[in-house]
């Protein structure tokens, strides 16, 4: 990368980071919220379960737009999608604590505000992949596109890591309180527009050969993989079924799993404050210190652990979900601070080894021309996970609360017989060799 563009770069994995740090920061107030609010546990869910639907729907698109379009355009169109949302959610939410409106109406207001992110949000990440994969040789390109990435996963530990601290105090008689984080991150978000329609230069032209390709909804539990990655590196060709018997096991365990990832991660703010019995206004630093514990153990598997054990797809796979299987049963049970914290990260360890194993099952499974097709693939099940897993996860803890993580405990046992079974390693000699960078 030259010089100029490096600077560019920081700027660029800033909009990456920015997108996910707040999101997730938005998901672990969420739960205190509506504790404070008298809204339903089940609001909440269906909050972020709209957003991410519209972001798998919108993704995809933004992602061809990005590749015949300037990719400044969609990275602002992007980040404007997520300055105006978290606005209008910050208001909406303090008009409820305010008393202005009532709590359902608040809610109600949040998720309109919602659909704007999961509809424009998803238009800066595979921009700002493109924008790199344009200024970098084919050598660098893998790399910088991982560094790139990498940036969701730091989202998700920095947002909740951060978001007690951005509760607000009483401005006269208007009080913040649990809407600061909302306005603190959009006031993030405009910085980093401005700073992008400052600095990156208009690129009306499209570069050829270089594309940008959809990422998964920015979620608590949702690291990068590097399926979006290797989409946005592989050329177009063979196109792949979900159901193609090469990569349909794959496709399961990354469905299952992800379920039971989305459906724990959702309810563990509900947790805290009931296991621990707080007021909603004290319950954000343990519930931040609860993800951030999770996100760290996810990512300590994917960037030290597995590298250095250096396991075959299907065995991380089966560690994985062994791992996960006792962490969520524990979760649920744990009755303590310490106890839902360590057993939580348990659980999150578990699903940072099964992530990377049925992304790399998957693309063993097939040659050189179907990797950006099942690439594309895993991204869309990455996504899918967070869909429906919220809502189903805070649906089962509205009927008992330790319910969510004894079905993923079950979930992830009936998936490691299935694993067992039916998963088996590619051997390396029957894959078709893959071009050099």
């Amino acid at each position: 990368m030259t010089r100029g563009f490096d600077r560019r770069f920081t700027l660029l994995f800033l909009v990456m980071l920015t997108i996910a740090a707040g999101n997730t920061a938005l998901q672990s107030v969420l739960p205190a919220l509506g504790r404070s609010l008298g809204v339903m546990d089940s609001a909440v869910a269906a909050a972020f379960s709209v957003s991410a639907l519209l972001w798998v729907i919108a993704a995809p698109f933004w992602a061809n737009r990005s590749n015949r379009q300037g990719r400044r355009a969609m990275v602002l169109l992007g980040m404007g999608g997520f300055t105006v949302s978290l606005s209008l959610c910050g208001l909406f939410l303090a008009a409820g604590i305010n008393g202005w409106i009532s709590g359902t109406a608040a809610f109600v207001l949040f998720i309109i505000g919602r659909l704007i992110y999961g509809t424009f949000g998803a238009a800066a990440p595979p921009a700002v992949q493109a924008m790199v994969a344009g200024n970098t040789t084919r050598e660098e390109r893998t790399r910088a596109l991982t560094l790139l990435a990498s940036a969701f996963g730091l989202g998700t530990i920095l947002g909740p890591a951060i978001a007690p601290y951005l509760i607000l105090g009483r401005f006269g008689t208007f009080e913040v309180g649990l809407a600061g984080p909302a306005f603190i991150f959009a006031a993030f978000g405009l910085a980093v527009f401005l700073t992008v329609r400052r600095i990156l230069p208009d690129d009306r032209e499209p570069v050829d050969g270089v594309h940008g390709a959809a990422n998964a909804y920015p979620s608590i539990g949702g690291q990068s993989t590097g399926a979006s990655v290797r989409a946005a590196t592989e050329p177009p060709g063979e196109e792949v079924k979900f159901a193609d018997p090469r990569i349909r096991g794959w496709m399961i365990v990354g469905l299952v799993a992800g379920h039971a990832q989305a459906m724990t991660g959702q309810a563990i703010g509900f947790l805290v404050i009931d296991r621990l019995h707080l007021a909603p206004s004290l319950a954000l630093e343990p519930t931040g210190i609860v993800l951030m514990m999770g996100a760290g153990a996810s990512l300590l598997a994917q960037w030290g652990i597995i590298p250095l054990l250096n396991l075959a797809p299907r065995a991380l796979v089966l560690v994985g979900l062994v791992l996960a299987a006792a962490g969520t049963v524990l979760t649920g049970m744990a009755m303590s601070l310490y106890g839902i914290a360590t057993a939580y990260a348990l659980a999150s360890l578990g699903f940072g080894f099964i992530r990377p194993g049925y992304t790399a099952g998957s693309s063993l499974a097939v040659g050189y021309d179907a990797q950006g097709s099942v690439a594309g693939k895993v991204t869309s099940i990455n996504g899918a996970s967070f869909i429906l897993g919220p809502s189903i996860g805070v649906g089962l803890y509205e009927l008992h609360r330790p319910l969510p993580y004894l079905a993923a405990g079950v979930a992830c046992v009936m998936l490691l017989a299935y694993c067992w079974k039916k998963l088996r390693d590619q051997p390396v000699d029957t894959i078709e060799d893959v071009p050099a960078g």
